[in-house]
C-alpha cells in the first residue's frame, strides 16, 4: 500500500485533539502563562505525539495488545487525578496562585495522557510499511501547532468569562479522560 499523506496529516490531526483541549484548558487556567512555557506545552505535547509512533513502531506486536488494552486507562487515570486536582485547589480559594503555577512534572504528565493513543498509531505505520519518520514528524508537527493553538484560545476565553475556570478546567480533563476510557 502507497503512503498517503493526506490520511498521515487526518491521523496527526485527529491524535492531536486532546492536546488541544487540554492545551486549552491550560491556557484559561493558566492566566500568567510565559511564551517560553507555552512552548514548552508545544514541545511537550508535540514531542511525545511524535515519540510515541516510534516507540509503537519498534515494540510491535509483542506489546502492543497489552499497551492497547492499558491505554486508555492510564490516560483516564492521568487525566482524571490532575482534573480532580485542579478542582480541589480551585475549591479551596487559592486561584491566583494556582492559576498560573507552571509544573514540567504536569505538563509531562499531560502529554503522555494525551498522546497514548500514537502508540497504537506506531504499530499501524509499521504495518502498512508508511514511513516512520516523515509520519511521526508531522504527527508531531501538528500536536505542537494545535497546542499552541490551543492556549492562546484558552487564553482568550479566560480574559471573558474569569476565574472559576479552574474548576471548569478540570471538569473539562475529567471529560477527555473518560472520553478517552470509553474510546470516543
Amino acid at each position: 500500500m502507497a503512503f498517503n499523506l493526506i490520511s498521515t496529516f487526518l491521523v496527526a490531526v485527529a491524535l492531536a485533539m486532546d492536546a488541544f483541549s487540554v492545551s486549552m484548558t491550560k491556557g484559561f487556567t493558566q492566566k500568567q502563562i510565559t511564551k517560553p512555557q507555552i512552548l514548552y506545552y508545544g514541545l511537550f505535547f508535540g514531542g511525545f505525539q511524535a515519540l510515541m509512533p516510534v516507540l509503537g513502531y519498534f515494540c510491535g506486536n509483542v506489546i502492543s495488545t497489552i499497551v492497547e488494552a492499558l491505554a486508555p486507562i492510564i490516560g483516564f487515570i492521568l487525566l482524571l487525578a490532575i482534573g480532580l486536582n485542579m478542582i480541589r485547589e480551585s475549591l479551596t480559594g487559592d486561584d491566583e496562585e494556582i492559576a498560573d503555577y507552571f509544573s514540567f512534572k504536569e505538563v509531562t504528565l499531560l502529554a503522555i495522557a494525551t498522546s497514548i493513543d500514537a502508540f497504537a498509531v506506531g504499530i499501524t505505520i509499521a504495518l502498512l510499511k508508511d514511513p516512520l519518520l516523515i509520519s511521526s514528524a508531522i504527527i508531531g508537527i501538528v500536536a505542537f501547532i494545535f497546542s499552541i493553538i490551543g492556549i492562546f484560545i484558552g487564553k482568550k476565553l479566560g480574559n471573558y468569562v474569569g476565574d472559576k475556570f479552574q474548576i471548569l478546567g478540570g471538569v473539562i480533563l475529567i471529560i477527555i479522560g473518560i472520553k478517552i476510557l470509553l474510546g470516543f
